[in-house]
């Protein structure tokens, strides 16, 4: 899967833009999802994806460990020559499906189309909202989901560093529109119980990000058996050294380094942050736990669908 990727240099292209080119945008409902405007003013386009039989579609709701999952399903189409994944950013390996930033930058589909087979490509939409030729090509999907409280956590700092999404406001603020679904890509709730239900209908291999925590080695065999890989247990250890989260951290082909600080501002909050599962202890109040404990119990009620909040 060692791609041959154009070289253009988005940075450079970013930073001879005026700063007030990016700005946080304002969010739309799509089929009654909030997504970022320029997501929904070109929502059409998005809806008209051609998926190709071998594309793999990566999904989660933001801050569930996507780049994580990315970086591991790279490393194995790669067959474990985890040097291979240094050739381009995340973005570039990965195209992000429903991204659209202002002219002359190209869109998630723009580098898409010019991204040779077979495509890893990353989504954050509700299974709803995928396009429909993902299914009729019966794409290998993996799905991967975090805890709600852990999420919500990450979400709440990245939206304090990413300059194109809304104001996050305080914390408090923040875990009341998490909430009820009011920050982008809509409700957790929805997202990881939408994707829970369609995933024995379709070609799906839903992880947990605790699960990969606790134990990354059964975890990965359980992505190469799904993407038809065997390694050997050298290869095996080398993946999981390279996914591990001190060395993503550090690598400038996975951390986000490579975007400009207008776009995201890593002074404020780095884009790989901690990593932990059981972080979120240090920020919920009392009040917030019981209020998300209530909300899970409601929303989870009579489904055999189960996260954990600390291992």
């Amino acid at each position: 899967m060692e791609q041959q990727i154009a070289n253009t240099d988005f940075a450079a292209v970013i930073n001879e833009l005026p700063e007030c080119t990016f700005h946080r945008f304002p969010l739309c409902s799509v089929h009654g999802i909030p997504l970022m405007k320029p997501i929904a003013d070109r929502w059409e386009d998005v809806e008209n994806v051609q998926a190709r039989p071998d594309d793999i579609l990566i999904v989660s709701y933001p801050k569930a460990g996507t780049t994580w999952m990315q970086e591991i399903v790279d490393s194995i189409m790669n067959d474990g020559e985890v040097e291979k994944t240094k050739r381009a950013p995340t973005h570039i390996r990965s195209p992000f499906l429903e991204m659209f930033a202002p002219p002359p930058l190209p869109s998630g589909i723009d580098v898409l189309n010019i991204t040779p087979s077979p495509r890893l490509i990353k989504t954050h939409l509700q299974f709803k909202l995928v396009p429909k030729s993902f299914q009729e090509q019966k794409c290998k999907i993996i799905y991967i989901a975090r805890n709600v409280k852990d999420t919500a956590v990450s979400y709440y700092f990245f939206d304090q560093m990413n300059k194109t999404q809304p104001d996050p406001g305080t914390w408090d603020q923040y875990a009341e529109k998490f909430l009820k679904g009011e920050v982008p890509w809509g409700s957790w709730f929805d997202h990881v119980i939408g994707w829970w239900n369609a995933k024995d209908k379709h070609n799906i291999l839903y992880v947990f990000y605790e699960d990969i925590k606790e134990d990354p080695k059964r975890e990965i065999r359980k992505v190469m058996d799904f993407l038809g890989k065997n390694f050997s247990e050298e290869v095996l250890d080398k993946v999981c050294h390279h996914i591990a989260f001190k060395a993503m951290k550090e690598n400038p082909m996975a951390n986000y380094s490579t975007v400009p600080h207008v776009i995201l501002d890593q002074a404020h909050s780095p884009f790989m942050r901690k990593g932990e599962v059981g972080d979120w202890k240090n920020h919920f109040t009392e009040s917030q736990n019981k209020m998300f404990d209530e909300e899970y119990e409601e929303r989870m009620k009579g489904m055999d669908l189960k996260f954990r909040s600390d291992i």
